[in-house]
């Protein structure tokens, strides 16, 4: 009798326990991640706010009022609470908790390596602060801005942005609370279950889109970066045009890592780069921005050249083989490197 039990206890599926009623994106998230690696892969979900239940489970995000990696116990709304991603200062949500304590292990497994691997690190680090953390403070109030700097320097919103966010859209995917419902518990709960499976499913393809876009494309960008970063003194004495001989990376955190690492005032302003990695390719000149998500530049292209193309851009900046500089100084082109280049270095003291 006690071989059969223990055997349907074995066969039994693992199972993640989360709270039932109104969803959010922070443990529709962590239930995605959990499954993404091989003891969870399988798991069953449970959701519910009985404790005898989800005492039964595996693991538990978001609700049960303990925090223990040990028993991977993974709730952050006790008010003792207030662990945050290391070197970070948002406080975690159930997607930060699990992120810190499994994100290494997604990221290897994604990337074939092992989990102390130097990459792993790095992209951990990355991903927490690009899309994690956002979602933690979304969760627990936490503003971008503080508030009453914001109110002491009279600022307003321009317009509305409450919807638009993986918050907003995981919200909206809640039953509204005129829509019908099943008379049978039971069913009313499997239907509002289906709905937190779409709901966990759309933060995944989202948070899955992030990894695949850090390690397959930033990643590999970093000694790319490096590598141009350490001959831009071939351009200009002061190391202020970084070029891309071949193709453009995406460039603009590893150039401001490089830059803080260095220190110092010397900052790069302009970076040139073939619009396509062929011989023929036109080249562009972009002005870095202040800040990565900034629409100022550091220095915009001269405000005598924007707006002007071709002959008459020729005509105005004394460079030949001009294609365009946009209206708002950020960007222009020319036919070939050796114009882009001159553009940049008559730029630098105009």
């Amino acid at each position: 009798m006690a071989d059969t039990a223990a055997k349907r206890l074995k066969l039994s599926p693992v199972t993640i326990g989360t709270h039932n009623g109104h969803f959010h994106a922070d443990e529709a998230l962590a239930v995605y991640m959990l499954r993404l690696l091989p003891t969870y892969a399988d798991s069953q979900l449970i959701r519910t706010r009985d404790p005898a239940l989800l005492q039964t489970c595996h693991a538990v995000v978001d609700v049960g009022g303990e925090y223990d990696a040990s028993v991977h116990r993974y709730d952050h709304h006790q008010r003792t609470f207030n662990t945050t991603f290391p070197n970070r200062p948002t406080k975690l949500s159930s997607a930060g908790l699990v992120y810190m304590h499994f994100g290494k292990a997604i990221i290897a497994q994604h990337l074939a390596v092992s989990e102390d691997a130097e990459e792993v690190g790095v992209i951990w680090n990355k991903i927490y602060e690009s899309f994690v953390e956002a979602l933690d403070a979304h969760d627990n109030g936490i503003s971008a801005y503080d508030p009453k700097a914001v109110a002491a320097a009279g600022l307003e919103k321009r317009f509305s942005d409450g919807g638009f966010s993986l918050g907003a859209m995981v919200s909206r995917l809640n039953p509204n609370w005129n829509d019908p419902t099943p008379s049978d518990p039971v069913q009313a709960q499997a239907a509002e279950d289906e709905r937190f499976l779409v709901a966990s499913s759309r933060m995944g393809e989202e948070f899955s889109r992030d990894l695949d876009y850090y390690t397959k494309s930033w990643l590999p960008a970093r000694e790319i970066v490096q590598k141009a970063y350490a001959t831009r003194l071939d351009y200009d004495s002061k190391g202020r045009i970084l070029v891309f001989d071949g193709q453009s990376v995406p460039w603009k955190d590893h150039l401001y890592t490089l830059e803080a690492k260095e220190g110092g005032d010397a900052k790069v302003l302009y970076v040139l780069y073939p619009e396509k990695p062929t011989p023929d390719a036109k080249w562009r000149i972009q002005a870095v921005p202040v800040s990565k998500d900034s629409f100022e530049s550091r220095k915009p292209l001269p405000e005598a050249w924007r707006g002007f193309r071709d002959e008459k851009l020729d005509e105005i900046s004394g460079v030949s083989g001009g294609v365009f500089v946009h209206a708002a100084g950020f960007i222009g082109g020319n036919k070939s490197f050796e114009g882009a280049k001159d553009m940049a270095v008559k730029a630098l003291d105009i």
